[in-house]
């Protein structure tokens, strides 16, 4: 399921990272990549902050429908 589907307070283990490599590879800079596991912290307007590799990270529902866990 994307990662967009987490309930507040919810962790998950990342699955896959769909998208061009560009977008890959900016999300793998923000800590997101396979096996890592995400926390949701918030949800604020149209953008979810998640807890990755120990930081809080804001991302869009764009790049969060990317991201299955």
């Amino acid at each position: 399921m994307p990662l967009i589907m987490l309930s507040l307070g919810e962790s998950a283990c990342i699955r896959r990272i769909s998208g061009p490599p560009p977008v890959r590879a900016r999300l793998a800079e923000l800590g997101f990549v396979v096996g890592e596991r995400v926390t949701v912290v918030a949800a604020l307007g149209g953008s979810l902050i998640v807890q990755v590799k120990g930081s809080r990270v804001a991302v869009g529902h764009d790049m969060a429908r990317r991201m299955m866990v």
